[in-house]
């Protein structure tokens, strides 16, 4: 058994839904009556992801403008589902890494808000394979939840991570056009915001080691460069569908989705989510390293 990502959790299989113990767990869940299995629809129209901007799926037919927007709905579905999972398995960390009675008890409460949101997303989508994990972003996430620096993983996962969480969810439920997963994703907000509170409040009491704060440029850095380059996973779903795309069709696509718009937004939420007192000298060093600049879409394809 590959034990590298063991807190994480990625590579855990799912039991088969006949089994004893996931029939126990359906019991133990709340609201579990409330989600059946849907079918895989496009929650997101084609505005949310600004392909209505786009001439290439403009010049598509149905047939390939619905798979596009499969592709990018499932996307996003399946990123919720892994940062879930992950959610899991970090909480469970904490609350061996707590230092009071309070705070292990409030994590202790926090993995079960983890599990349920993971346990309510799955009904969107088809049970999950196992699978190798090449997205860079849950690669990056997978390698701090393993990390052994408390102070890293909760300015990182709880400070940023959460917070912008906070962010993305509200607009994934504004934006949704169906109801009941529009709904799932604004009932996951309270618990969102309780967690970010509690990662916020426990890092201001820390004192940032050298190598922490080193730690966590390093981190943050790549992470804000996957933000800094744009609407990646939109533009793999055209691509997917339409097949190879030259280098200067990618840089259209990307400027017809308001590429720099886009990510210069989210770099501003991610930047005042980094604005307390103990974070100053990681948000003046990131700020000087240019990381919350969107970058034009000529320099989003690589």
């Amino acid at each position: 058994m590959d034990l590298k990502y063991k807190i994480v959790g990625f590579d855990l299989p799912h039991r088969d839904s006949n089994e004893r113990l996931r029939r126990i767990l359906t019991a133990v869940l709340p609201n579990q009556n409330n989600y059946a299995n849907y079918p895989q629809l496009n929650y997101w129209d084609a505005d949310f992801f600004n392909l209505h901007q786009v001439k290439i799926f403009q010049e598509s037919n149905i047939t390939e403008q619905s798979a596009i927007l499969e592709l990018a709905n499932h996307s996003l579905l399946e990123e919720s589902y892994f940062i879930e999972k992950a959610g899991v398995g970090y909480m469970a960390k904490m609350v061996l890494l707590a230092e009071t009675v309070e705070e292990r008890m409030l994590y202790g409460l926090f993995t079960a808000d983890e599990a349920t949101h993971l346990h309510q997303i799955s009904h969107f989508l088809p049970e999950m394979e196992v699978t190798s994990m090449d997205d860079p972003f849950l690669h990056l996430l997978s390698e701090v939840v393993e990390s052994e620096d408390k102070t890293v993983l909760l300015f990182v996962l709880q400070v940023v991570l959460e917070g912008w969480g906070l962010s993305h969810y509200r607009r994934l439920a504004k934006e949704c056009c169906y109801p009941v997963l529009a709904e799932l994703f604004s009932s996951f907000l309270q618990s969102e915001s309780r967690h970010h509170a509690t990662g916020t409040t426990l890092f201001n009491q820390i004192t940032v080691s050298a190598l922490s704060q080193t730690t966590i440029l390093d981190v943050l850095a790549q992470f804000l460069f996957m933000v800094q380059v744009g609407p990646q996973s939109v533009l793999t779903a055209v691509e997917q569908v339409k097949g190879h795309l030259t280098r200067s069709q990618k840089i259209q696509i990307l400027e017809e989705l308001d590429t720099e718009t886009h990510s210069g937004t989210r770099l501003q939420i991610l930047r005042s989510l980094m604005g307390g007192t103990s974070a100053q000298s990681i948000l003046q060093t990131l700020q000087e390293r240019g990381a919350f600049e969107p970058l034009p879409a000529h320099q989003c394809v690589y």
